[in-house]
């Protein structure tokens, strides 16, 4: 099963950081708020965080009170991040795939993954997997890229009017479950495209109840702000889940 680490590339590392530098940025703008607006009570629980990048919210976790967490991700430039920017005695970084999790053999109480889980091409594997690390009643809380997105490979994503303006999206092969490749900032990047549907119905197969389903969109103040975005209007850019296990 083959497991991508495009955030090793230089050129990929350094354009996503220039991103999430901006203030504009839909990560935290829409996709962290929401994440962390379905967090449960985290004081005195282990928490494991898959695809934990540069650590941040490792250590949001242990400021909301988690006891313990472990933080896993393929990118060895994303953990030396973690590493030198957000340690903490309680915080534990492993060089690991999200594919290989079935390898950790401690048991948390809340399993979180922020916009990783689209590059996992084995989506069942990996979210059995996570059910089989929860403690009973265990949460497992995730945002991923929004199968409106995930279906799209090439082609203009947005039919515009003689002004340029956005009017609606182009979808198609919504229906066609596939990983697909796209280029953003280098050539061939790779999403997996799962439908709604699949995802959800995932989840309840493998011992999760659904509790939380959201797709963030912009309020009115907002947007005052930071108008490019009512383009979300047409097309959410993020789906974020809250599931129990069993």
């Amino acid at each position: 099963m083959p497991k991508q680490n495009i955030f090793d590339n230089e050129t990929f590392f350094e354009g996503y950081k220039k991103i999430r530098e901006k203030e504009s940025n839909a990560n935290d703008l829409f996709e962290i708020p929401t994440l962390f607006s379905l967090l449960p009570d985290l004081t005195g629980k282990r928490v494991l965080d898959l695809g934990c990048g540069y650590g941040e919210h490792c250590v949001s976790f242990i400021k909301k009170g988690a006891d313990r967490v472990v933080g896993i991700d393929i990118s060895e430039k994303m953990l030396e991040v973690a590493k030198a920017e957000n340690s903490d005695p309680k915080i534990e970084y492993r060089l690991m795939p999200i594919e290989d999790i079935a390898q950790i053999t401690e048991k948390f109480d809340v399993v979180i993954s922020s916009l990783a889980l689209h590059y996992v091409e084995d989506f069942e594997g990996v979210v059995r997997n996570v059910n089989c690390l929860l403690t009973p009643g265990g949460e497992f809380i995730f945002s991923q890229e929004h199968p409106f997105n995930t279906c799209h490979s090439t082609g203009e994503r947005w039919t515009r009017d003689e002004n340029g303006e956005k009017i609606h999206i182009n979808l198609k092969n919504y229906g066609i479950e596939k990983e697909n490749e796209s280029t953003w900032f280098v050539d061939g990047i790779k999403k997996y495209h799962r439908m709604f549907s699949t995802i959800v119905n995932t989840l309840v197969e493998t011992g999760f109840s659904i509790e939380k389903v959201v797709e963030p969109l912009p309020d009115e103040e907002l947007l005052k702000k930071f108008p490019e975005h009512k383009d979300l209007f047409h097309k959410p850019d993020f789906l974020v889940i809250k599931a129990r296990k069993h």
